[in-house]
């Protein structure tokens, strides 16, 4: 008994190394792409002119953005984090320049609430624009924002509004992930925003 219990138990250590090992190149991969977003700002139009996204912006990428983008308004998904570095050079860069900023904040792995979301929504309406909407990486909360923008505002239908939270943004719309709540949150919107429920 106590050689089949050891035997086993070697049996399962390798199968586990090999799973870490098979698992290795996809989280390299994942870190990689995640951190090429942090530090390339993954920013993409959401409709030219009007609203655009990206990860956190530094106080020069703001400068840039504005110089090049003529942002207006800035939404902040991370909320009001007064004291952090990131947090304070964006509202004094802001500021500086005359953009509007306006902090809502959110979780990538908690659902809004339709009130949340009808919120959300009126803040993105009432905006001056064009407006550059960022969470940290640009992908989850900024691709829930965008797709809400884009059914609720600009009415451009489902397919194109859920677009926003894809793989070419750095969501991962799988529902064993935390973010996976933006998409759920998205779906049961569908018929406040008079969009079919898929």
């Amino acid at each position: 008994m106590q050689k089949t219990s050891s035997t086993l138990s070697q049996r399962l250590r390798r199968i586990g190394r090999g799973v870490l090992f098979a698992l290795s190149p996809f989280a390299l991969i994942a870190c990689g792409f995640y951190a090429h977003m942090l530090w390339t700002t993954n920013f993409h139009p959401v409709i030219a002119g009007e609203v655009y996204r990206s990860s956190q912006p530094s106080p020069a990428t703001i400068a840039e953005f504005q110089k090049q983008y003529g942002i207006k308004t800035i939404i902040n998904l991370r909320g009001e984090n007064n004291g952090r570095t990131w947090y304070d050079n964006e509202i004094a860069q802001a500021k500086e320049l005359n953009i509007n900023h306006i902090d809502f904040k959110m979780s990538a792995s908690r659902e809004l609430t339709r009130e949340q979301a009808a919120q959300l929504v009126q803040i993105m309406r009432d905006a001056p624009k064009p407006l550059l909407i960022h969470c940290q990486a640009g992908a989850d909360r900024t691709g829930l924002a965008s797709a809400l923008y884009l059914a609720a505002i600009a009415k451009a239908g489902e397919a194109v509004s859920e677009r926003q939270m894809s793989i070419i943004y750095g969501h991962l719309p799988l529902s064993f992930t935390d973010a996976y709540a933006m998409d759920r949150t998205f779906e049961k919107l569908e018929p406040w925003l008079g969009l079919s429920s898929s």
